[in-house]
């Protein structure tokens, strides 16, 4: 079954990130979320420093949508970054210092063919095996991760927005120190939590 979002033609999944996919329907259109602005900018404020991101509403609307809803709600603040991989991607926003998660809002449908690349210091939905699994993780390219672009065989994975501000910061966070966490039984887990205390809609233009 083929599915057509804004012109855009998504193609057969293959997912990177592994997890079991979520059976809720998907959410094709999350109610719009500051609606006079199609290139809001959000402050997160890290442990390490702020990153400052761009969300392109125009061409992603739906994965924008659901991120500035998490970020208004506050689901975003106290949550950590639980997987760094140097030279590839730093992913967060599941879960708490604790590993407790946050009440989720129905996953999304995926965006990925919205001509958004996987290119360095983009953020982009991270996701289980079902395509349209997105929810509330995100995570920033380090690279040029054409491997997470969509093609004729696989779906990609979408990008939403910019780093603007703190590329620095970002680059820092994928320089910890990682190993293998039982409680996520995960690899490339910080061995000391770097934390996102609290993410922030910014009024002016940065």
């Amino acid at each position: 079954m083929r599915l057509v979002l804004q012109a855009s033609v998504f193609v057969v999944l293959y997912s990177l990130f592994a997890g079991s996919s979520l059976a809720e329907a998907p959410d094709c259109f999350p109610e719009e979320v500051i609606p006079e602005n199609m290139f809001p900018s959000v402050r997160l404020e890290t442990s390490m420093g702020d990153i400052i991101v761009e969300l392109d509403r125009l061409r992603a609307p739906v994965s924008s949508n659901n991120f500035l809803r998490y970020v208004l709600e506050k689901k975003y603040d106290n949550t950590i970054f639980h997987r760094v991989m140097p030279g590839f991607v730093v992913q967060g926003g599941g879960y708490t210092e604790t590993l407790e998660e946050r009440e989720l809002h129905p996953p999304i449908i995926n965006e990925s063919g919205n001509g958004l690349k996987n290119m360095p210091m983009t953020i982009a939905m991270a996701r289980f095996d079902d395509p349209h699994s997105a929810s509330n993780q995100f995570y920033f390219n380090l690279s040029a991760n054409s491997s997470l672009d969509p093609n004729p065989k696989s779906w990609g994975y979408a990008v939403f927005g910019q780093v603007i501000t703190g590329q620095e910061v970002v680059e820092a966070i994928s320089n910890v120190d990682t190993g293998y966490s039982a409680d996520l039984d995960a690899s490339d887990v910080p061995l000391a939590p770097v934390k996102l205390l609290s993410a922030t809609v910014l009024e002016e233009p940065h």
